[in-house]
């Protein structure tokens, strides 16, 4: 009792008069106080127990309320507790009930509202009686406490009054029967996992739903099955009807003009951007009160000691403003709002962009698939354009939404700004702010550089890899031939070209950072030295530190709106290309028709209009007079072209079809998914086995099938880029058999097929298999052989049908063309005896070549799956701590390994620099609150050392500006270098098991990360550190108890930089990951246009595009959402920062430790730190991604060279070494790795000078393997081979390779010149270069070219045939006249005669040949079998063995 007495006594005092109730109960201010803390005690005692069940029981908080109790008197150091004790409890049951609501939501049991409906109408009540009370007195009106009161009973009612309403409608508590409420249907469906749209206030603007996904990246990578899908409202196909209807809305309005597409994507995408612009006013508007608190805090400590009152008194509103603690409570309150709404703004326009940029993409899909035939073969729309669109365009439109609420709410900041900088510093402040405002247009004009700077760099970057891909593609001729230095040098030059460009890059990114570090410095020491001169003394510590954080703000929007204004211009070009129409007459008075179920021949030259038939009939083409119709007698029955005059034109004006089904068509250039065999050749249809092998045995697929690593469940590639164009042509035949239509359009099928191939599909897929289902079928060809099974033969020339008929019919009726056709049959006839056996040379060919580009592919997998097993296997044995540990671990190593690259005197420049700068701008804010807090601070003393002091600020922003740029140009140029010489000197075995696409993502990709990203990112992390230490370590050295704060605020900022690092890798690799898909999937709808319409799959093609647009959207969503859970977070931590500063400042100011203006230092980087947190972790988490691109190139830069020096020097070896050509082969071994088995076990031989040397044997048998030991190329580890008495091995390998020549199964030719191409070491005189060409049949046809020799070879040679590359391929070994010379199955492309010439014109020519007649006029034989010698003598020798095996070799051959 007595202490319950003492209680109460502490809680109204010790005056007796305090517990009188003489005037009434409600009288009693006391007694009043008491009433009010009653809902909040109750709310507290309730909650508790249910949110922490286990953890605390009532009579725990009965003692938690009695410690609180006590604390309060301690700290308020008063007896008059009633005074502040209802407001700290209704403080605490706010949070508590906001937190309590949250959890009743989501565990969705709404009866326990019941507990807040009671909290609310208690808390109504007792406030109504406390304003009541108020209101009796006369002179409270000039009273705070009244109006906060009045706010408060309102707020209490709008509760009460939502719950009440609430209850009416959903019956939920003194009802038997309660309402149920369906969820959102989104919600309903649980593949739904974005929902920022569906969860409560707070959980919105805190990102808390995000926390499960966040946390829990720790333990497993974030996959796409664990984001989910899209709501609705976000879907792709949900905003492209939303911008369609505000389209088409314009198109039917006839007041308005012509429709626009800005003003579409306003009608349906404006309303969240008022919204978010709204939100950023609020921001910007709240961003003041930094400045403006600060100046109010540090002119009320200046000013008098602050005046606490402890007795029953009323504050007015005023002195409310004038309490140093109060103004920094507000600065918080005003931080964390300001921070919510920016975030808000962020997230509202982000998420709008994305909706916007998923309907603009639908679009764009809607009208590719509607382009007609004559816009992409007449590059009116070429893919550049459509992937520039898709890739580059959108996304500016998305950028521009992001950055448009910045265009109105800028201005505004702008002007806020200067209009407060004129109250704090008077005219002089304009001073500074004119500096601001006339620097702006430079910034504009460096970022406009930036852009145009490149743009360049972009060209000569493209050339480098076209450079490189090159190299790569062909390095075993390069190696063979010793050339590899020479077009090391050629890319080095093109990359040294590239460096120019960066290094403009660098300065211009340089200049930018400086002026964005150095206009507030100037600004400020403008300013300063203006109002000096004027007033004749310095700025007062309120003034100066307001205006520092006013010059701090205002740079921020300066900055960023030469990049908004510069999105706009973009934005505004980027609109206008989304509006696509040469009418060039192509077919002519066309009056034809196609007979049902029988085999129709399209024939005739080259141009004659041949296709375009085929794609009248199709409606791919305009009508300017007839149409096609489509007779019905059965489905898709026939066919019939009246007056039909055509040409190719826009897509809105295609031929009108009439009752046209889908059609099976396998256009001339062939055209594949990026998907498997078997999705390729189904194309959509249902899978049939048996129609599905029928198939594929008629195309002769298995045979290829067999050699690709997972069969037909094989991933082809885009465009199928690792196929031969009749492997690509016979899978787009295969796909058009195995469709049930009755109607099959082939267009030139045979085009790229071997004779034997092109008869077997004539009888097997089109003779029996199309028509013995009775399907009509049109068929073009040049193949005339094949007319005698036509059913109907419609023969074309110049644009109009020439005939038409059976073949009897014109050998009847036009004798003229049937002896024409008989002519070029007897060619043909010719020409397929000469081929015959080249031809299927080209299919063998084909298929080898399939094979070795799957090989590497396989044995790269295999070892990928070795490695993910065993990480598999390492994931299981660790625990959840060390998962995490391994996952959330910055790559000190690689980082290291990056700034070495650069040098170690760039390295030491820039942490120098960059400590030198960030000390000079704590000394000269250090400097500024001491010159401002002296009584007399007229000094020029002090002005002097402060312009000395802003002066080499300056200074160092420039030197640590341009140090990390460079220092990045530095180590971008070696890691490129090194890398290049790497690569280029590795062994062959390399580049066979390391697929070629991988290495060109080191030279494209990965250095263009190491190029332009990372020393951005670098330089912005390692400021913004600084910064946060810099700002911390002042806010420390004034206040050292601040450190106490900051002890649980780091622990807090480590755990969530951890977290969010690992999940934002996760989210931007999906991201990344989701967007290639999509941009294949627009080229390949782009080139398979006329297919994708001619089956009627539009639909089909248009519904992946939205599953991949929406698919990218979820990632970029979530990966944007996990950066608001960062900045809110950091954001709030910042603001706890700025209050914990604010209190010790103010605290350390009462007991005299230090001058007001060190209070004004302290907040103002307090300020600092909180806007510049977020960042650290942004740009941690980024280096952290950009990283990996290092660790990559670092990894091939561990790979093994050759051994290219020898233990002979190249000086002791005869300049005309080989001069005979006597060949020793001494127990020859030898492998392609030290861990693999011998190739070539024990082989001895001998050849003699001049002697001609065939070698034959089965794939396999160690053919190839023997010519590159000659080379050196592969491991001898026994044995030895002695040419002219000197062993190879003890040779330089430039030496080596230089002497010998040698012809390579797969013609190999660069980019350039033809003279290029046959000496790349410009040593030959241009007689010798006609010589080679002339023995190699070329010298005519190379001087008909326009230039001669220096006629254009385009990459890989694709201007000329496959037997004129071989050719070449031959001129060029003969420019060397090496006296050995060695050719690889070289003969496939090249005829008998040309193979003699071979033979006549070297010395020793060796020939390696799986066709054995082509070396049966050698001088010596030798029949390899598993890497041994099997046979080895003469020809005519071994052909008198009739049991041996090159006689059955010759035997099967012949």
């Amino acid at each position: 009792n007595n202490t319950l007495h003492i209680k109460a006594l502490s809680f109204c005092g010790n005056n007796s008069t305090a517990y009188s109730v003489k005037n009434g109960v409600l009288n009693n201010p006391c007694f009043v106080d008491a009433l009010n803390l009653v809902p909040h005690v109750f709310l507290l005692f309730i909650t508790f127990p249910i949110l922490f069940i286990g953890i605390f029981s009532s009579w725990k908080l009965l003692l938690i309320f009695h410690i609180c109790y006590g604390m309060i008197q301690v700290v308020m150091g008063t007896n008059h507790l009633h005074l502040f004790m209802p407001a700290f409890m209704g403080f605490v049951a706010a949070t508590t009930s906001v937190v309590y609501y949250h959890n009743i939501e989501t565990s969705n049991f709404p009866k326990l509202l019941l507990v807040l409906f009671i909290y609310w109408v208690l808390a109504f009540i007792t406030k109504s009686i406390k304003l009541w009370k108020f209101a009796e007195d006369k002179g409270a009106a000039q009273y705070l406490r009244l109006y906060i009161t009045a706010l408060l009973v309102i707020l209490y009612g709008l509760l009460m009054a939502v719950e009440i309403n609430v209850i009416r409608v959903r019956k939920y508590v003194f009802f038997a029967n309660p309402q149920k409420v369906k969820p959102p249907e989104d919600l309903q469906d649980l593949g739904v996992r974005f929902l920022q749209p569906f969860v409560n206030l707070l959980s919105k603007a805190t990102y808390w739903w995000m926390n499960p996904l966040i946390i829990g990246a720790h333990k497993r990578p974030i996959e796409l099955k664990k984001i989910g899908k899209l709501p609705i409202a976000m879907r792709a196909l949900t905003n492209y009807l939303r911008l369609k209807d505000a389209y088409e809305d314009q198109r039917v309005s006839t007041w308005k003009p012509s429709p626009s597409i800005w003003r579409s994507m306003y009608r349906a995408f404006g309303r969240p951007i008022l919204l978010s612009s709204t939100f950023r006013y609020l921001a910007d508007l709240l961003g003041f009160a930094g400045p403006l608190c600060i100046s109010r805090i540090v002119q009320q400590l200046n000013s008098e000691k602050d005046v606490t009152h402890f007795e029953n008194y009323h504050m007015s509103s005023y002195e409310l403003l004038q309490n140093s603690s109060i103004l920094a409570v507000l600065l918080f309150l005003a931080l964390i709002l300001q921070r919510t709404f920016l975030q808000a703004s962020y997230y509202v326009t982000i998420e709008t962009g994305i909706n916007m940029r998923g309907a603009l993409l639908a679009m764009i899909y809607n009208k590719i698939l509607r382009l007609s035939t004559s816009n992409m073969s007449m590059g009116e729309m070429t893919l550049g354009q459509i992937n520039n669109l898709v890739a580059i365009e959108t996304n500016q439109l998305m950028w521009f939404l992001f950055l448009c609420p910045n265009l109105w709410a800028m201005p505004v900041q702008i002007v806020m700004g200067i209009i407060l900088l004129r109250h704090f510093m008077g005219s002089s402040a304009l001073v500074g702010a004119a500096v601001i405002v006339l620097l702006a247009p430079v910034q504009y004009l460096i970022a406009t550089k930036l852009a145009d700077t490149q743009k360049i760099t972009l060209e000569h970057s493209t050339d480098r890899v076209k450079k490189t891909t090159e190299i790569l593609k062909g390095i075993k001729l390069l190696k063979l031939y010793a050339w590899e230095n020479i077009f090391c040098d050629s890319v080095e030059e093109t990359r040294g070209k590239e460096l120019t460009s960066l290094r403009t890059f660098a300065f211009y990114t340089s200049m930018s950072i400086f002026m964005n570090a150095a206009i507030p410095i100037a600004a400020v020491l403008a300013t300063f030295v203006t109002y000096h001169i004027l007033n004749k003394e310095g700025p007062s510590p309120s003034q100066a530190f307001a205006a520092l954080s006013l010059f701090h703000i205002l740079v921020t929007p300066l900055f960023l709106l030469s990049t908004v204004v510069r999105f706009a211009v973009k934005a505004l070009v980027t609109g206008g290309s989304f509006t696509w129409g040469n009418n060039l007459l192509t077919l002519s008075d066309i009056n034809i028709r196609i007979p049902t179920g029988q085999l129709t021949m399209i024939v005739g030259q080259v141009g004659c209009g041949k296709s375009s038939l085929l794609l009248a009939m199709l409606g791919e083409m305009q009508a300017i007079e007839g149409g096609v119709y489509w007779k019905r007698p059965r489905p898709d029955g026939g066919i019939e072209l009246r007056t039909f005059l055509l040409c190719d034109n826009s897509a809105n004006h295609r031929a009108t079809v009439k009752n046209r089904n889908s059609v099976a068509y396998a256009a001339q250039k062939s055209w594949l998914l990026n998907a498997t065999v078997e999705e390729n050749i189904t194309f959509g249809s249902p899978f049939n086995k048996q129609r599905y092998k029928a198939v594929i045995d008629a195309c002769s697929l298995q045979p290829d099938i067999d050699l690709l690593p997972f069969g037909d469940q094989t991933e082809i590639g885009e465009r199928g880029i690792n196929l031969s164009g009749g492997q690509r042509q016979r899978i787009c035949v295969a796909r058009a058999l195995y469709q049930n239509t009755n109607i099959v359009f082939l267009d030139d099928p045979f085009s790229a097929l071997d004779i034997h191939l092109s008869d077997h599909l004539m009888q097997e897929g089109i003779l029996k298999f199309l028509q013995d289902d009775k399907r009509t079928v049109v068929l073009v060809t040049h193949k005339l052989q094949y007319l005698i099974h036509a059913d109907w033969i419609i023969a074309m020339k110049d644009g109009t049908v020439l005939r038409e008929g059976t073949l009897k019919d014109i050998q009847t009726h036009d004798i003229e063309l049937y002896d024409h056709w008989k002519t070029l049959m007897n060619r043909q006839d010719q020409g397929l005896e000469k081929v015959r056996y080249k031809s299927d040379s080209q299919t063998t060919l084909e298929r080898k070549t399939l094979r070795r580009a799957f090989y590497s592919r396989e044995a790269k997998n295999q070892i990928d799956d070795e490695d993910e097993e065993e990480e598999a296997e390492e994931e299981d044995d660790d625990n959840f701590s060390t998962t995490t540990n391994r996952r959330s671990k910055i790559p000190w190593k690689v980082c290291w390994c990056y700034l070495s690259s650069g040098g170690f005197f760039m390295v030491f420049l820039m942490i120098f620099s960059k400590l030198l700068k960030h000390s000079v701008i704590v000394a000269i804010d250090y400097w500024l609150a001491n010159w401002t807090s002296k009584i007399n601070n007229s000094d020029s003393y002090y002005l002097l050392v402060f312009i000395i002091l802003c002066a080499a600020g300056i200074t160092l922003c420039l030197i640590t500006s341009l140090t990390v740029e460079f220092l990045g140009l530095s180590a971008a140029t070696n890691l490129h270098h090194n890398l290049l010489n790497k690569i280029i000197h590795a062994p062959i075995r390399f580049f066979d098991i390391t697929p070629l696409g991988q290495i060109l993502n080191r030279f494209s990709a990965d250095t263009n990360i190491i190029d332009q990203h990372i020393p951005s990112t670098l330089e912005s992390l390692t400021r913004s550190t600084l910064l946060c230490l810099s700002g911390i370590g002042v806010i420390a050295s004034i206040t050292p108890i601040f450190l106490v704060a900051l002890v649980p605020l780091a622990v807090a900022f480590y755990f969530i930089q951890k977290y969010f690092r690992v999940a934002s890798k996760d989210l931007q690799d999906l991201d990344d990951s989701t967007q290639l898909p999509l941009l294949c999937h627009f080229s390949e709808t782009a080139e398979g246009l006329t297919t994708i319409r001619a089956f009627r799959h539009e639909a089909r093609f248009k519904q992946r595009m939205l599953e991949l647009t929406d698919t990218n959207n979820t990632a970029y969503l979530f990966l944007s959402a996990a950066n608001r859970w960062l900045e809110v977070r950091t954001d709030y931590l910042g603001a706890v920062i700025v209050l914990a500063a604010a209190a010790a400042s103010i605290w350390s100011f009462h007991y005299g430790l230090h001058p007001g203006g060190l209070v004004g230092l302290g907040l103002t980087y307090a300020l600092t730190v909180t806007n510049y947190l977020n960042w650290v972790v942004r740009n941690l988490a980024d280096l952290e991604v950009q990283m990996a691109a290092v660790k990559k190139v670092n990894s091939f830069l561990s790979t093994e060279s050759e051994n290219y020096e020898g233990s002979m020097d190249a000086s002791q070896v005869p300049e005309n070494w080989p001069q005979d050509g006597e060949i020793k082969i001494q127990g020859l071994c030898v492998r392609y790795d030290p861990m693999l088995k011998p190739v070539l076990k024990h082989v001895n031989a001998y050849i003699k000078p001049g002697q001609k040397v065939g070698i034959c044997g089965r794939t396999g048998s160690g053919k190839s393997s023997l010519s590159l030991a000659f080379f050196n190329m592969v491991d001898i580890f026994e044995g030895k081979i002695i040419i002219d008495g000197i062993d190879i091995c003890k040779l330089p390998l430039q030496t080596l390779r230089s002497r010998l020549s040698i012809i390579l199964q797969d013609p190999v030719l660069f980019s350039g010149s033809i003279r290029f191409n046959l000496d790349p070491e410009k040593m030959c005189t241009d007689d010798r270069l006609w010589e080679a060409l002339e023995i190699a049949q070329l010298k005519n046809m190379v001087k008909a070219l326009p230039g001669g020799l220096d006629a254009v070879v385009t990459e890989g040679g694709e201007n000329f045939s496959v037997g004129q590359r071989q050719l070449f391929c031959l001129a060029r070994a003969f420019v060397r006249k090496s006296s050995i010379f060695i050719m690889d199955e070289a003969t496939a492309s090249i005829d008998m005669a040309t193979v003699l010439i071979m033979f006549v014109f070297c010395v020793v020519p060796v020939c390696l040949q799986h066709r054995v007649h082509t070396i049966l006029t050698a001088d010596l034989v030798i029949v390899m079998k598993r890497g041994n010698i099997m046979e080895y003598d003469k020809p005519e020798t071994l052909l008198e063995q009739e049991d041996g095996m090159f006689a059955s070799f010759v035997k099967a051959d012949m």
